[in-house]
């Protein structure tokens, strides 16, 4: 049996070590200037890998990063864990009663806040593949992700950005969060079966995939969330606390991802649902979610987001054309479709534009979309840097648009 040797375990630790310092210190630099952390920990990748470490100390970012293939192998298998955690927590903040209680207006402004960014999304790369940067393969399949990728909400990004403006328990906060989850859902759903496209290894045909991804789906939102809440309890009553919740939903965690993993879909959908099934039980508190929340989100969720700027040069790589394409097709994308969405709702003009704004903010989706693009060969390095500074500058801009909006309609 192979294991790692004593230069690869101390390779290993440095680059954690290293990954999460960093990660730290600037996502609360981040943080102090009102932004994600998010969006400090991408920075901090970026300047650990090799668009400026490489630059100004090639010598040692070859050292740590690049010099040692079995460490590299298992720091992976490490990031590849945390983007399961990541989409397992990210699942945790679904509520689906908040999602029926919102009734006609979350649908109106979910469905088409989904749809018109999927049809800009798609007419665009479809017509002009060369210039969006289709790498190799079907001009339909990369369509549809491009589609896919315009089109998702990143919730957590959302919760986090109502919360610092007060707004999450008001009426507008509320459907902004419903229109998020079912858009995280569909979403989700469809890019499992653009996965099943791209032929990720699998024993079965695209059609059987396909029914049991949608099976799958159907039972983790009825059946599987009645067996939890009769799980819970139990758990709660006769395991340690906090440890036997923890340790369990981790466990059926990577259960459920590894039986998507092996229909072909992915890993990282398995998580997601658990996740909306295991959030969803009256029977799991607010303490333990917050405790899974802080062991993923300070751990794990850091070391993936560092690690998207150890793997390409962002500034080779950034054409700014293309850069402002994608920008241009995500804000016109969200705001008409959401905003339109909740003016037929009945929402005033400057309170639907706010919608369009809050439903905008983009974020961990789409980024994990665009990796699991680069790494199948579906898209070049070039449009992943778009999509990597579309879901930064969406981020960023969200929280101060709406702002901006709501200040506008009280002054009027």
């Amino acid at each position: 049996m192979e294991s790692l040797a004593h230069k690869d375990v101390i390779n290993l630790l440095l680059q954690l070590a290293s990954m999460l310092l960093m990660a730290r210190v600037f996502a609360e630099i981040a943080q102090k200037f009102k932004q994600p952390a998010v969006v400090g920990e991408i920075i901090a990748g970026i300047i650990l890998g090799p668009t400026i470490l490489g630059i100004i100390g090639p010598d040692f970012f070859e050292f740590l990063f690049r010099s040692n293939p079995s460490a590299n192998l298992a720091l992976d298998g490490i990031v590849q864990m945390a983007v399961i955690l990541l989409l397992f927590i990210a699942g945790l903040e679904v509520e689906l009663h908040l999602v029926w209680s919102q009734g006609k207006s979350a649908v109106s402004i979910s469905l088409l806040g989904l749809v018109i960014p999927f049809i800009l999304g798609f007419i665009f790369p479809y017509f002009f593949p060369t210039f969006f940067g289709l790498a190799e393969g079907s001009q339909m399949l990369f369509s549809l992700f491009m589609g896919t990728a315009m089109s998702i909400t990143a919730l957590p990004v959302v919760v986090r950005i109502l919360m610092d403006m007060n707004l999450f328990k008001t009426k507008m906060g509320m459907v902004i969060v419903a229109g998020a989850m079912v858009n995280d859902i569909i979403g989700w759903l469809i890019f499992s079966v653009i996965l099943s496209f791209m032929g990720q290894s699998s024993n079965l045909s695209l059609i059987n995939t396909i029914g049991i991804t949608l099976l799958f789906t159907v039972f983790m939102l009825t059946l599987g969330k009645g067996l939890l809440n009769k799980v819970l309890p139990w758990t709660n009553k006769k395991l340690a606390w906090p440890g036997g919740v923890l340790s369990l939903s981790m466990a059926f965690c990577f259960m459920l991802a590894a039986f998507t993993e092996w229909l072909g879909i992915h890993a990282i959908f398995g998580a997601f649902l658990f996740g909306v099934a295991l959030g969803d039980s009256d029977h799991l508190s607010e303490k333990a979610k917050e405790i899974i929340h802080q062991f993923i989100n300070n751990i794990f969720a850091p070391l993936f987001f560092v690690s998207i700027g150890l793997k390409i040069n962002f500034f080779t790589n950034f054409d700014i054309g293309l850069v402002l394409a994608v920008i241009v097709i995500s804000f016109a994308g969200k705001i008409i479709g959401s905003g339109y969405g909740a003016l037929r709702s009945g929402y005033a003009k400057m309170d639907a534009l706010a919608v369009g704004f809050g439903m905008n903010a983009r974020g961990a989706m789409e980024i994990i979309l665009g990796l699991i693009a680069l790494e199948n060969g579906l898209i070049n390095e070039k449009l992943f840097v778009a999509l990597v500074v579309m879901a930064l500058v969406t981020s960023m801009t969200s929280g101060p648009l709406m702002k901006w909006a709501l200040k506008k309609k009280a002054a009027s």
